[in-house]
């Protein structure tokens, strides 16, 4: 699954540059999803407390679920990290609308120069939204593509550009690669690095809980194998240069 986000002020054109790359992608025949941040404290999609679904929220229900006959929502009484909410998509490419604390490559919409720099890291891969309609190719350092003018362009280029999200281990956790992971998603983001490089791309050890795989750096996967190899080893049947598979019940 490959994401990208689209990060700007309001009214600097995010919604439109993700309408475009949504059609143009689906027009290619990838599946898509797409997450859209509220920048609104007070923001819920239910907010009438006399409702069903409050009223379970109310006595404790810890995941409520809403189904009718076109639409099903699922409403969980916090605010997920970004990585939690990524598991319940299974598509081809999913966009970010307005979402900032993913390492993932990022499309940065404006009205003018000053805020761009203002939101430009190393994940930037290029500038849309309104600044676009000036004409100007280039800006700190990033192609400038007008999603309405140059939609292909711009679908071509998150084809190209766009990754599986890196992990958001601190140095002191990983650091496996050299890098952190939001510096190494910059590298790859500027085509100088691959996504392979992420260690944990190809673990030795692969931990699943509820069918989801958990991201553990090296060090944590060496101490559970140790763990599991200092029982099994010990048991009638273990097999040197075999597999090993642990399953229980939480």
């Amino acid at each position: 699954m490959k994401v990208i986000a689209i990060n700007g002020v309001s009214s600097s054109g995010k919604t439109t540059v993700c309408e475009t790359i949504i059609k143009g992608l689906r027009k290619r025949g990838y599946s898509v999803g797409s997450v859209k941040e509220i920048h609104y404290e007070a923001f819920k999609i239910d907010p009438d407390m006399s409702s069903n679904t409050n009223r379970h929220k109310a006595a404790g229900a810890q995941l409520v679920a809403a189904r009718g006959f076109t639409e099903t929502d699922i409403l969980y009484p916090n605010m997920l990290p970004i990585s939690d909410i990524l598991k319940h998509y299974g598509h081809d490419f999913v966009l970010l609308e307005g979402v900032t604390d993913c390492n993932a490559p990022r499309i940065i919409t404006a009205h003018k120069e000053q805020e761009v720099k203002e939101r430009m890291d190393e994940r930037a891969i290029l500038v849309s939204g309104v600044i676009a309609n000036s004409g100007i190719e280039t800006m700190q350092g990033l192609p400038v593509i007008n999603a309405l003018k140059d939609s292909e362009k711009l679908v071509d280029y998150v084809v190209n550009h766009a990754f599986e999200p890196l992990p958001s281990f601190g140095p002191e956790c990983c650091f496996a690669c050299g890098h952190t992971c939001r510096e190494l998603a910059g590298l790859i983001a500027q085509n100088k690095a691959s996504r392979n490089e992420c260690v944990l791309s190809n673990p030795e050890i692969e931990l699943k809980v509820n069918g989801h795989c958990i991201d553990m750096v090296p060090f944590v996967q060496k101490l559970l194998k140790n763990a599991v190899m200092g029982v099994v080893s010990e048991l009638s049947g273990f097999e040197n240069n075999g597999e090993i598979e642990v399953k229980f019940k939480l």
